[in-house]
């Protein structure tokens, strides 16, 4: 056993620097027949650096990954910059809203660690993010639906809309309403479904029906929740699904705590993939590209 955790880590800690083109990246995500599965770093690497920041970011791309999740906020002069909270408390040296505070203030602030400490990194605006991101990796935009138009336009002016997925908790219905102009296009959108909804299986199979997305995150407190849905659908109609290993609310306990702390991944991550993950959400992305490429099923 422990030979076992010491080779892992091993491999783990030398998968720096195997990047590979952009277009690749999103040739796969766009391929419902591929096996290969794609590493989504939550937050960027932020056990590395704060997240959201740009050396989170950046720590990433040179990882490896294929996708960095972020958040968007707005200040009060209309920037859209990477914040997850509501207010700046946890994240920065600051406290209150970001919509309180111009750029110019927020500048003034830096990130804190982890553990809550301060660092040197500041907040990353949006447009600075996805200009650092052009050609390198794809960016999932989380918190930020709210703000699809504004970050559309983002996207376009820094010529990286096939670069983003934007995603949200809304039927199809609500979406088309809200931003159809925008649907069907070089960006691609994600609907979040919470398996567990009585809902669930009509909001699956309206976008089936009417939008075909790219993917579905499914979110499953339960193994039963999964099983007893209707989400085998989703490959045969051309999408992906997005699992997240982040913890164990989501995933019925096939969590990166499951891969790593307790030494097993084929109970973690190995449970995700057999159930139809071909993207995984994780806050261990080193750990699981390691996974992944001695499973050959990452390159």
């Amino acid at each position: 056993m422990l030979r076992f955790t010491f080779l892992f880590w091993l491999l783990a800690f030398s998968v720096q620097g195997q990047t590979r083109p952009v277009q690749d990246i999103i040739r796969q995500l766009h391929n419902p027949k591929s096996a290969e599965v794609l590493v989504v770093a939550h937050r960027g690497d932020w056990r590395y650096a704060p997240e959201n920041s740009v050396l989170s970011l950046e720590h990433a791309i040179q990882m490896g990954v294929d996708i960095v999740e972020i958040d968007l906020k707005k200040t009060k002069d209309g920037v859209l910059i990477l914040l997850h909270d509501a207010t700046l408390n946890r994240t920065t040296t600051g406290h209150g809203k970001p919509s309180e505070y111009t750029w110019a203030e927020l500048q003034q602030l830096t990130l804190k660690n982890e553990h809550g400490g301060p660092t040197r990194q500041k907040i990353m605006t949006f447009e600075d993010c996805m200009k650092r991101a052009k050609g390198r990796v794809m960016i999932n935009i989380d918190k930020g639906y709210e703000y699809f138009k504004e970050a559309y336009q983002i996207l376009e002016a820094t010529g990286t809309i096939d670069h983003a997925i934007i995603k949200a908790g809304k039927t199809y219905e609500e979406v088309k309403a809200e931003n159809g102009d925008l649907l069907g296009g070089k960006l691609a959108f994600m609907p979040i479904v919470n398996l567990a909804k009585p809902e669930a299986q009509s909001v699956i199979e309206s976008y089936e029906k009417h939008l075909k997305p790219v993917a579905y995150e499914l979110n499953f407190a339960t193994d039963s929740v999964l099983l007893h849905s209707n989400y085998q659908s989703i490959p045969k109609s051309g999408s992906k699904i997005w699992l997240n290993s982040l913890w164990a609310s989501l995933n019925g306990g096939h969590d990166d705590e499951k891969s790593i702390e307790e030494n097993d991944p084929e109970a973690g991550w190995g449970w995700l993939i057999a159930h139809g993950a071909t993207l995984i959400q994780t806050d261990r992305p080193q750990e699981l590209l390691a996974y992944l490429r001695k499973k050959g099923l990452h390159p």
